[in-house]
């Protein structure tokens, strides 16, 4: 189990890169319309979704909680699409829609990690990215009525440092990866597998 997932630490560090590109680009566009928040979002949702679908699959041998992972990118990827499919829509609408998905995969982030601890020891970044998703999604459904380079800044800062978190959990897989490797190449070391 171990072993497969510090393989594919990968595809986290894909969803870090995506993460830190989309909060760039959030700065970058401040007061841009609502239609390129609509289609930045969008973007970010589906390419977190399939990254998340991707190591959901590749841990479905491996690892018990595989579908948390494969539903958290399912949902991306439709809450994307949604937004590419109805890109009039509005901003109590977009903001329904950021909410939800930021509070739905902050718990399915936490509830992956707490499955995650039992794999890899003081596992903190996948409950801390969690806990900041549903920090965003919170602050989305108690503050509406913020002008949009407010809601601009605030998914531009969640961006950074969710793409952060993400780029420190899969640089610690693959440390963990490596160390595995160098224990599984001496014979005389018991490498214990779950």
């Amino acid at each position: 189990m171990l072993a497969e997932l510090t393989k594919n630490w990968w595809t986290i560090l894909l969803r870090g890169v995506v993460a830190i590109i989309f909060g760039a680009l959030a700065f970058i566009f401040p007061t841009s319309v609502l239609m390129v928040l609509v289609y930045l979002f969008g973007a970010f949702a589906i390419v977190d979704g399939i990254c998340a679908m991707a190591a959901g699959i590749a841990l479905s041998s491996y690892f018990k909680g595989w579908w948390v992972i494969l539903l958290q990118g399912i949902l991306g990827i439709l809450i994307g699409i949604a937004t590419f499919f109805m890109p009039n829509i509005t901003w109590q609408v977009l903001l329904a829609f950021i909410a939800a998905w930021a509070i739905v995969i902050g718990i399915l982030g936490i509830v992956a990690g707490i499955r995650m601890r039992k794999i890899i020891e003081n596992e903190w970044s996948m409950i801390f990215g969690g806990i900041l998703s549903i920090l965003l999604g919170v602050l989305l459904v108690v503050f509406p009525a913020a002008g949009s380079v407010s809601l601009v800044w605030t998914l531009g800062v969640f961006a950074f440092v969710y793409g952060i978190n993400n780029i420190v959990f899969a640089i610690r897989l693959k440390g963990i990866q490596k160390d595995f490797e160098t224990l599984s190449n001496n014979p005389f070391t018991p490498v214990k597998q779950e």
